[in-house]
C-alpha cells in the first residue's frame, strides 16, 4: 500500500484534520492501493494562500522558462511510465493497455505544451496610421482551480494543468478521490523537474467541503472542472456571483450513427471500441448506436459476437480486454440501467449481468452488454450510463437518424458509418456534437486539436487541448502606442 499527502507549497502535508481514507483495487478488493489524506475546507484555503504566494514570481517567468519545466517533467514520466500505469490499472481498473496509453498520453501533454510555450504570447496588429504600433499581451490571469474526475485520472489533469501553468498562472487541483494518486504523481514529476513552490498544489478531499471552496474562493479567478451535469451547474452558480471564468465539461449521450450502406463489420468495430472499451467509462464512449431498419439485425448479430468476444477481468491480467467499473456504486447504477431499459420495453440481447464467480468474485464486473428494442424516449437512450451498456435503436432513414442522434439534451461526441461522402459531409454540418467523427470511434481525441461539447456538455466557452486551451487560462491586453513625436 502506498501512503499519499497533500501537495501544498510544495511540501507534502497531511490534512489538518489528521484523517485519512483509503482506496482499494476494483477488480480485487482486499487490495488496498493507497491511503490519502481526508482534506477539507482548510486546506483547501491553505493551498489557495500557497497559490496566491507563488503567483508574482511564475507569472514573471517567460512561457519559455515555465516550458522548459514541462518537457523535463515529460522525461520523468517517460522513464516511469510501466510503474505508473501499473499503478493507474490498480486504482481505477481499467486494462493494463489502457492505462500505458494514458500515461503515453499525459506525457505526451506536458512534452507538447513544453514546445508550446515558445509560442505563447500577443499579437502586433497594423495600424492605419503611420509611426504607430497596437499590439495585444497574453498574460495569466491569477490563481486557477481545477476539479478533475476518476475516469481518465492523469490525461484530464494533465491536459488542464499544463496550458493553466505554462500560461502563467498558479493552480489548485482537487482531482476525484476514487483515483486521485496519479494526479500526485504528475505533481511529484513537475517538482523533481525543477517547478516553485506554491504554483502548482494537489489536494484531496471530498467534493463539497474542497470543491466548494474552489468554486466560491474570491481569490479563485478561473475554474476548469470535468465531471457530471449537476456538480458542473452547481459549481457554474457559485462561480457567477464574482464572474469567475467558468470552463465545464459535463459528459455525453454519444451516438454512433449506422447507415444501410456501412461496412457492417466496421461499424460493429467501432461501436466495441467506443461503447466496451474502458469498460465503458468515457465521456465520449458511443452508448446509443442509431441504425438504419434493413440492417439493424445483422448489425447487432456482429455487435453480439464481438461482445462475446471480449475478455473481462483484471486488467493486470494477459488477455484482458475490459476491466471493472471503478466502484460498487458505479457497477450497481450500471446495472439499474439494464434493469431500466427492460422494464422500459427494451430486450437485453447480449450480456447484461453481474459476474461474481471465481476471479470476479471480489471485483466490480458485469458483462459487455448490448439492448436492442429500444426507442429514442427511454431513458436507456437519453440519460448517460457511464459503463458497459450500448443500446440499439433503429430507424427509418438518415434524416431520422440525425433527428433522433440530436434529440437529446447533450452534445459531446459523434460518429457515423457510412460510405456516401454526401451523408458524411451533411451529417458533419447538422450534428449537434462538439466532436465529430466519420468512420471512426466516438471515443479518442488528438491531443493537439480542440476539444469540448456543446448544449448540456459544456459551457462551450473556451475549448480544452490543443494551442487553444491557452485561451481560458489567459486574458488579452490591447496596447497602443504613438511615437510619431
Amino acid at each position: 500500500m502506498r501512503t499519499y499527502h497533500n501537495f501544498i507549497g510544495g511540501e507534502w502535508v497531511a490534512a489538518k484534520s489528521g484523517r485519512t481514507c483509503r482506496n482499494a483495487n476494483p477488480a480485487d478488493a482486499p487490495e488496498i492501493v493507497a491511503e490519502y489524506p481526508s482534506s477539507g475546507k482548510e486546506d483547501a484555503l491553505a493551498a489557495i494562500e500557497a497559490a496566491r504566494n507563488a503567483y508574482a514570481p511564475w507569472a514573471g517567468m517567460t512561457p519559455v522558462a515555465r516550458g522548459r519545466i514541462f518537457s523535463r517533467a515529460s522525461q520523468i514520466l517517460e522513464s516511469r511510465k510501466a510503474e505508473l500505469a501499473e499503478l493507474l490499472t490498480r486504482e481505477e481498473g481499467k486494462t493494463l493497455a489502457e492505462s500505458a496509453g494514458e500515461v503515453q498520453r499525459a506525457l505526451d501533454i506536458f512534452r507538447f505544451f513544453g514546445g508550446l510555450s515558445y509560442t505563447v504570447g500577443g499579437q502586433t496588429i497594423p495600424h492605419e496610421l503611420p509611426q504607430q504600433l497596437l499590439y495585444t499581451r497574453r498574460e495569466p490571469l491569477g490563481v486557477v482551480a481545477l476539479i478533475t474526475p476518476w475516469n481518465f485520472p492523469v490525461a484530464i489533469p494533465a491536459w488542464k494543468m499544463a496550458p493553466a501553468l505554462v500560461s502563467g498562472n498558479t493552480v489548485v487541483i482537487k482531482p476525484a478521490t476514487q483515483a486521485p494518486a496519479m494526479t500526485l504523481e504528475l505533481a511529484r514529476a513537475l517538482a523533481e523537474a525543477g517547478l516553485p513552490k506554491g504554483v502548482l498544489n494537489v489536494v484531496i478531499g471530498e467534493g463539497r467541503a474542497v470543491g466548494g471552496e474552489l468554486a466560491s474562493h474570491l481569490a479563485v479567478v478561473a475554474l476548469s472542472f470535468t465531471g457530471s451535469y449537476s456538480v458542473g451547474h452547481q459549481i457554474y452558480q457559485q462561480l457567477a456571483p464574482r464572474m469567475a471564468r467558468p470552463q465545464l465539461e459535463m459528459g455525453g449521450k454519444n451516438p454512433t450513427i449506422v447507415l444501410a450502406d456501412a461496412d457492417l463489420d466496421l461499424a460493429a468495430k467501432l461501436v466495441a471500441l467506443a461503447g466496451f472499451g474502458l469498460t465503458g467509462q468515457a465521456c465520449t464512449a458511443t452508448s446509443r448506436v442509431i441504425v438504419e431498419k434493413s440492417v439493424t439485425e445483422a448489425f447487432t448479430q456482429k455487435l453480439i459476437e464481438r461482445a462475446a468476444a471480449i475478455k473481462v477481468g483484471n486488467g493486470l491480467r494477459d488477455g484482458v480486454t475490459m476491466g471493472p467499473a471503478v466502484s460498487k456504486q458505479q457497477l450497481a447504477g450500471n446495472l439499474e440501467y439494464v434493469d431500466i431499459a427492460t422494464a422500459e420495453g427494451a430486450r437485453v440481447r447480449y450480456g447484461g449481468r453481474r459476474l461474481t464467480d471465481g476471479e470476479f468474485a471480489q471485483g466490480h464486473f458485469m458483462e459487455p452488454t448490448v439492448l436492442g428494442n429500444v426507442s429514442a424516449k427511454m431513458r436507456i437512450a437519453r440519460e448517460e450510463v457511464f459503463g458497459p451498456v450500448v443500446g440499439i435503436i433503429a430507424v427509418e432513414d438518415f434524416d431520422e437518424a440525425l433527428r433522433v442522434a440530436n434529440g437529446v439534451e447533450v452534445g459531446l461526441s459523434a460518429s457515423l458509418v457510412t460510405r456516401d461522402l454526401r451523408k458524411a459531409m451533411l451529417y458533419t454540418e447538422r450534428i449537434e456534437a462538439g466532436v465529430v467523427k466519420v468512420n471512426q470511434i466516438s471515443t479518442g481525441l488528438a491531443l493537439q486539436a480542440p476539444f469540448g461539447g456543446v448544449k448540456k456538455s459544456s459551457t462551450d466557452s473556451f475549448k480544452e487541448q490543443g494551442a487553444g486551451a491557452i485561451e481560458f487560462y489567459t486574458k488579452l491586453k490591447t496596447i497602443y502606442l504613438d511615437y510619431s513625436n
